[in-house]
């Protein structure tokens, strides 16, 4: 399992496993967020298989899925508003862990400034620098 910390509150991974929600909760996460849709491709691991291990596992389960390349402003507000409401710290992923950080960095960016998202994408292993001009946009950092 490939975790990449973001903060102290979030992590992102490329796809998990059945067998690697056990290691995060053992990791000390609390929440699992799937931002990625159930059957997006062939022979991804079933969201039921997952959630069932988060349970099982006493985490929290999100399911939050939004379609890679397509990132709505209401995807960002329903992220922030998860991250601010879940037990921490929490890990969310999706194929590549590119779309996790996405919505990250978009809701960040309503309180800090670019530069410092993008930084701690770039720390993480995200170059999400083509979303500056998106970033700037969010509203608080007008």
């Amino acid at each position: 399992m490939d975790i990449r910390k973001i903060d102290d509150t979030i992590s992102v991974a490329p796809q998990i496993t059945y067998a690697d929600v056990a290691e995060a909760a053992r990791l000390g996460f609390r929440t699992l967020v799937a931002n990625r849709p159930d059957q997006e491709e062939f022979g991804q691991p079933a969201m039921a298989d997952i959630e069932a291990a988060a349970l099982e596992n006493g985490m929290t389960w999100v399911y939050m899925p939004v379609q890679s390349g397509n990132v709505s402003d209401a995807d960002v507000d329903r992220f922030g508003a998860m991250i601010q409401d879940s037990d921490k710290p929490v890990l969310a992923f999706c194929r590549s862990g590119t779309r996790c950080t996405v919505l990250w960095a978009l809701n960040a960016a309503r309180t800090t400034p670019t530069e410092d998202v993008l930084g701690k994408a770039r720390e993480a292993g995200y170059d999400i620098s083509g979303l500056a001009p998106r970033m700037a946009q969010q509203p608080g950092n007008r």
